[in-house]
């Protein structure tokens, strides 16, 4: 039951080419619907279930974004001194953190998911049966997506994508101490400035059936 992990520089596309393979295999997302089944199942209470895509790491207060309706033990100790609430902080995100590594790691064992983002590559770096691809485009390509996308100027297009990709570099440097741009780290690249949609879809397609054949390397 192979699984797919997708790491995406925002704005290659990456999402909509996740959502295609998911439809093209019959795969589930890995969403936080399918976050929420997954960790029941796992005996991890709905309450203790967060969700940080890379991208959003610093857009918002790190805590707003992790805990939603919840309130964070940082957040009771505003009063308190720094050392204290940088040590309430720290101890927040460590579990946080690993709380989606246990999500990750269970949505692996169920098998036939796409994984994008949340640090997949990294979480089931050595597991096998793992397919692990990298989208990519040309900054200007991806701006003029974003502007289009989200009906924004083109300077808030340039500022928004690389704002997310500094983001999503900073959370996987600081969690799971890893280089998201390191190509080393994937079996498989694509750049959507040279590819399309559906011929990046397909790409992944012929090399999830050549894995399956040949096994994990």
């Amino acid at each position: 039951m192979p699984v797919i992990t997708i790491s995406r520089q925002y704005g290659s596309g990456g999402d909509a080419i996740g959502k295609r393979v998911c439809e093209a295999l019959g795969y589930s997302y890995f969403d936080k619907n399918l976050m929420a089944r997954v960790a029941s199942e796992a005996g991890i209470s709905e309450s203790d279930i967060v969700d940080l895509p890379e991208h959003a790491y610093k857009m918002r207060g790190f805590f707003d974004k992790l805990f939603g309706r919840r309130r964070s033990a940082a957040e009771a100790w505003e009063a308190a001194t720094d050392q204290q609430t940088l040590l309430v902080k720290a101890l927040d995100e460590a579990r946080s953190v690993n709380l989606i590594k246990d999500t990750v790691l269970e949505a692996y064992k169920h098998g036939n998911v796409v994984i994008v983002g949340r640090g997949g590559q990294a979480i089931l770096r050595e597991q096998p049966g793992v397919l692990h691809v990298r989208i990519v485009a040309p900054l200007g390509a991806r701006v003029l997506r974003v502007q289009s996308a989200e009906n924004v100027g083109l300077d808030e297009a340039t500022a928004r994508v690389k704002h997310r990709d500094e983001a999503a570099a900073a959370y996987l440097e600081r969690f799971f101490d890893i280089d998201w741009n390191n190509p080393l780290l994937y079996h498989l690249i694509i750049n959507t400035g040279k590819w399309e949609t559906e011929d990046a879809v397909q790409i992944i397609l012929n090399a999830l059936a050549h894995l399956r054949m040949i096994g994990d390397k």
